[in-house]
């Protein structure tokens, strides 16, 4: 089999890693710059993966969608006209932090142009040196089809026996266990160091909670630059969890917490996250 083509937006962290992976395996990539930062540009020059207009992605065997969650509907009504007007129109793969419920909706709206749509979701931090993963989950008829094309490229690629959807409730129900817990572990932090009892949280956490204190200690760092598209993220979990009447008022709590943290006006509990980790 050639070496397959593969289309990727955006060039964040996560795209332009994944870009990057796959381009050392062999892989042509291919990505649009236009209207993205300069900074989006340096991203997918030093990734190796090639800068073509819009209509150029349509002529990869995969298309990966590789974005902040509330771009993946508007991505996929934009592109999905033109992909159909390719002779061979690639593989639609979203990688987006989205509810099942979305994922249907975006699939409907991308086969009603007559595309081959997979569901997928990515668990794990962006592909780096020394560092195996991350993981992408996909499930739906097409699921096999993006293995056959990714097979052996450097990324760790797992079906889930399940339709379309599947591999969206996976990423939701992961990243409302960790993504969650950061920002109840952030909460609280705030309201220690608010009322006085920083210190001492920050010294019984690391006398009875280690492994917990510990873990705070990697992944409150690694939020702040990802509070803006962990807020949107949220908001998809809420709609995730909504047949249970109380778990949709904690993660629509957990996007007004990140969407402040995102905000220059949040700068000062940046802060405070901050100095409370940074205890001894």
């Amino acid at each position: 089999m050639p070496d397959p083509v593969i289309a990727i937006l955006s060039q964040g962290a996560m795209g332009a890693g994944v870009g990057a992976r796959l381009h050392a395996n062999g892989v042509r990539v291919l990505t649009c710059v236009e209207g993205r930062s300069a900074a989006s540009a340096a991203r997918a020059a030093k990734a190796g993966m090639e800068a073509v207009p819009e209509a150029g992605l349509a002529e990869a065997d995969a298309f990966l969608s590789i974005l902040p969650p509330d771009q993946a509907m508007a991505t996929a009504e934009r592109l999905a006209p033109i992909f159909a007007a390719a002779p061979k129109p690639p593989l639609y793969v979203d990688c987006n932090a989205i509810s099942p419920e979305t994922m249907t909706r975006l699939a409907t709206l991308v086969e009603g142009h007559g595309l081959r749509v997979a569901d997928a979701g990515i668990i794990g931090g962006p592909p780096r040196e020394g560092y195996a993963g991350p993981f992408l989950y996909a499930s739906g008829s097409e699921a096999p089809r993006l293995v056959t094309l990714l097979s052996g490229r450097g990324i760790d690629l797992r079906v889930i026996d399940g339709p379309i959807g599947a591999a969206s409730a996976l990423k939701m129900s992961y990243a409302g266990i960790t993504k969650g817990l950061v920002a109840i572990g952030s909460a609280m932090m705030l309201a220690a160091t608010r009322a006085g009892a920083a210190e001492a949280l920050h010294a019984e956490l690391a006398a009875s909670q280690p492994a917990l204190a510990a873990w705070f200690g990697r992944m409150v760092p690694s939020m702040y630059d990802k509070a803006y598209r962990w807020a949107g993220e949220m908001e998809e979990i809420a709609d995730f969890t909504k047949a249970d009447d109380a778990a949709p008022g904690i993660y629509r709590g957990a996007r007004a917490l990140y969407e402040r943290l995102a905000d220059p006006r949040g700068a000062e509990d940046v802060a405070a996250l901050k100095a409370f980790l940074s205890r001894g």
